[in-house]
């Protein structure tokens, strides 16, 4: 659980956006059940090489609000992709974890979200295909 913990926590550090082309894909994410305002919705778009490692190839960030919270990400060129976020509710810009090593913050994936154990790439991944794509995750 600890190393969970340590790459859920690095997957959430590092919040800067990489520059892209300006042209490319816009995909829009809308978290639901975000359960209550204050602190930050952390999103980001990872690659198979970036997904529980570090930050994503593309990050957004949005003011924590009850009810939805919605992000983009903007000039994405085709691949495979996944998404994760968070609800950083004391914006320290890392996942916050119990002695037992169990999250203490809210958190999902595009995809299939694993409930015995962190999520994986190939359950979370989408296609990138040229066309603007929206999603919605769930807490």
């Amino acid at each position: 659980m600890k190393k969970f913990a340590l790459l859920l926590g690095l997957a959430f550090i590092g919040f800067t956006t990489n520059a892209q082309d300006a042209s490319g894909s816009t995909i829009t994410v809308t978290v639901e059940n975000v359960l209550s305002d204050g602190g930050t919705i952390l999103a980001g778009l990872h690659t198979t090489d970036t997904f529980m490692k570090g930050a994503g190839v593309s990050n957004a960030m949005a003011p924590a609000k009850a009810g939805e919270v919605t992000l983009t990400f903007e000039n994405v060129q085709p691949g495979d992709y996944a998404i994760m976020v968070m609800h950083d509710k004391n914006d320290n810009k890392q996942m916050d974890m119990d002695t037992n090593g169990m999250p203490q913050e809210s958190y999902a994936a595009t995809g299939e979200m694993n409930m015995y154990g962190p999520p994986t790439f190939e359950g979370a991944k989408f296609e990138v295909n040229g066309e603007d794509q929206e999603f919605r995750i769930r807490f």
